[in-house]
């Protein structure tokens, strides 16, 4: 049900995709990197490990120190599940997760693209339209089943483990992205507005784009690994408080129905709520709306370790 526009849209914000994520590249590279500081020793060693067992990992460490190999390699590898959308020879196996075999999880011999995998539609209406389930395989659906192979006991081969870690470390961080957790739907749009990307804004800086990639682009685009390490510690992101209590919640569907809400209360806040056409976005959405996403990235972090410390003890 989603989707559907990323590419036509991204492609005319920018160059180095042809398909949106949540956070873009440089949120993913940085939440990967905050959890990846989180992580015991015995974590970290296998999160390394496994890792290396993905075909890019030397296009990851390429001319990286050999002591910052592990970071350079899970901030990219947060990002491989975008890099695939436009990877030659992945299949384009479309935007919903209603088809058949679209829960698979068989490891890198799936050349899917699974566009389906990175967002859940928890619908709302405010108008009395009738409101559709999410696609029965989403965000929520993989990573139960992701996380549950990690574990040594769990069966699993190292080839599907590694298949799975690259894709936790980037859904965990999409569905802590406000509209990859719901649609509206509405009178105007009664199929859903794809997680904001049928609504148009206009911040203060001038460009009118969708409003999924407003918050998409909270942290910046494609940059480097150097770059987003220098911007994570010149923003004082790495630092930023999280709330212990809801950092310890280990519940995926807790943390999409946090999400969803959260897109209630400050991505479809005024003026978008009721703007129609292009919304021109207040000094106060877009404060709020940066304050909200910090939040949002540092728990993302903080979460994405513990899930991966208890799965690696």
């Amino acid at each position: 049900m989603r989707r559907a526009l990323f590419g036509l849209a991204f492609a005319a914000l920018a160059t180095w995709s042809t398909a949106a994520s949540a956070w873009w590249d440089e949120g993913h590279m940085q939440i990967a990197l905050m959890a990846y500081n989180k992580l015991t020793d015995n974590a970290r060693a296998r999160v390394d490990a496994l890792l290396q067992m993905n075909d890019d990992y030397p296009d990851w460490i390429y001319g990286v120190a050999a002591e910052d190999q592990g970071k350079a390699a899970v901030m990219r590898a947060a990002v491989w599940a975008d890099d695939i959308k436009t990877k030659p020879g992945y299949i384009d196996d479309g935007n919903s997760g209603s088809v058949a075999g679209a829960g698979d999880n068989i490891g890198y011999s799936d050349m899917r693209k699974h566009k389906y995998w990175h967002f859940m539609d928890i619908g709302f209406s405010t108008d009395g339209t009738p409101v559709k389930p999410a696609d029965p395989v989403n965000a929520l659906t993989q990573i139960r089943l992701f996380t549950a192979t990690l574990p040594a006991n769990s069966g699993a081969t190292d080839d599907l483990r590694s298949y799975d870690l690259a894709w936790l470390l980037h859904l965990v961080g999409d569905v802590h992205q406000p509209l990859h957790a719901t649609a509206r739907f509405s009178a105007a749009h009664p199929d859903g507005d794809q997680g904001g990307n049928l609504v148009t804004v206009k911040p203060a800086k001038g460009d009118e784009l969708k409003l999924h990639f407003y918050w998409d682009g909270m942290f910046g685009g494609y940059v480097t690994v150097k770059g987003a390490i220098t911007d994570l510690k010149d923003s004082g992101l790495a630092n930023a408080a999280v709330d212990p209590a809801k950092a310890a919640e280990e519940d995926p569907e807790l943390w999409l129905s946090e999400s969803a809400e959260t897109a209630k209360t400050f991505a479809y806040a005024e003026p978008v709520m009721s703007g129609a056409g292009t919304v021109e976005l207040t000094r106060a959405y877009e404060t709020a709306a940066r304050d909200t996403a910090r939040s949002q990235a540092v728990l993302a972090a903080q979460r994405l370790a513990n899930l991966l410390n208890k799965a690696f003890p």
